[in-house]
């Protein structure tokens, strides 16, 4: 008797909305029974073990476990706790808290559902897809069991709606990145990046948090006609940097400045004397610019244009026209290359000379043999 009346002054101690702490006596696949003092013990249907679904209650806790719960409802001979109302009391007071404070925190992704992914935060956090990536993810099953970084987007706790965003941090990362690689970059540098586009104008790359704009007459020292014939999407390249507009998050680069240029080396490719085809680029007052090589310009100066005296280039030469020049001096530093084109035709016409005193000797018939003839005759 004496046991029945404490047992039922037990149950009077508690009223709905109490909060209690109780310790896990019996785990039944449905239910919970929780000691909570008195010699009472309460129940947690399944249901009321967590915001999310829940299989077995074995998911949820363990017999010995001490958990906090709230009274739902006190009958006669039994008292019907909740862990999730609990848990959704503090989930919402923290959730609000970093929804504030813009505060980004990691969940497990619970499942998979229609339109995104559901996470535990205490409460059925939902995350849209399209707050889940910057990119557009077409299979989400990846994802069950995997912790996000997170940040509360929505909060409404009538309609009990949290909406989160792993996107958000992603974004928030990238812009910090960006600002920080921004910032630390200086005209003249030589970076590495990566192709990340290729456009009509040019390429841009990816310098690890932005991007910057190799323009295509940047890309070779040659003329290039498209962006694919120089570099291709996803291809390492080292780039320098020949400007940056942090204003506006412009970055002008350039990769042929990190290739050996045309020049180089040109004293070991071209020696003097030797004989090169080239075209007609320009034609100046002093002579005309021939390229001999891709992106390699030589004078030919007016005086070695040809044999005979001329008042301006355009006289024998016109741009675009095919030419052979000899090379008289190479400057591989200053970037010169001194041609001739008279020097050709003298040489042209030693060698006609030579082949017609060759031919004349062959011919049994000299000059003077005939003068000494006609003397001959007049002596007579």
């Amino acid at each position: 008797m004496d046991e029945m009346n404490q047992e039922v002054t037990g149950m009077q101690e508690f009223s709905t909305g109490d909060i209690v702490t109780g310790k896990v006596v019996k785990v039944e696949e449905k239910q919970v029974l929780v000691d909570v003092g008195y010699k009472v013990e309460g129940i947690v249907p399944i249901s009321e073990l967590s915001s999310l679904h829940v299989e077995k209650a074995s998911d949820v806790v363990s017999e010995g476990d001490e958990i906090k719960l709230q009274v739902k409802k006190v009958e006669d001979d039994e008292i019907v706790l909740s862990k999730r109302a609990v848990d959704a009391d503090k989930a919402w007071e923290e959730l609000e808290a970093k929804y504030e404070s813009g505060e980004v925190f990691e969940a497990e992704v619970k499942d998979i559902v229609k339109g995104g992914l559901v996470v535990d935060v205490g409460l059925r956090g939902f995350i849209p897809a399209s707050l889940v990536e910057t990119y557009y993810v077409e299979n989400f099953d990846e994802y069950k069991g995997k912790p996000l970084t997170l940040k509360v987007v929505e909060l409404d706790r009538e309609q009990n709606r949290v909406i989160l965003s792993h996107r958000a941090v992603v974004e928030e990362e990238e812009s910090s990145k960006k600002q920080e690689v921004l910032n630390s970059l200086e005209e003249g540098q030589v970076v590495d990046g990566t192709v990340q586009r290729i456009t009509d104008f040019g390429a841009f790359v990816n310098l690890g948090g932005i991007d910057g704009l190799v323009h295509i007459s940047q890309l070779s020292h040659e003329h290039v006609e498209k962006a694919s014939d120089v570099v291709e999407e996803g291809q390492q390249i080292k780039v320098k940097v020949l400007s940056v507009d942090r204003d506006n998050e412009r970055i002008s680069l350039s990769y042929k400045e990190t290739q050996p240029g045309p020049w180089h080396d040109l004293e070991q490719r071209v020696e003097r004397g030797a004989v090169l085809e080239g075209t007609v680029k320009r034609l100046v007052n002093f002579g005309a610019f021939v390229e001999v090589l891709p992106g390699v310009e030589g004078l030919v100066h007016i005086s070695q244009i040809a044999t005979r005296h001329i008042g301006t280039p355009d006289e024998e030469l016109e741009v675009g026209q095919q030419v052979k020049v000899k090379v008289l001096d190479v400057d591989e530093h200053a970037k010169r290359l001194s041609l001739s084109i008279k020097e050709l035709e003298r040489e042209e016409d030693r060698q006609e000379l030579k082949q017609y005193e060759k031919e004349d000797d062959h011919s049994g018939f000299q000059l003077g043999d005939m003068i000494g003839d006609k003397l001959d005759k007049y002596k007579n």
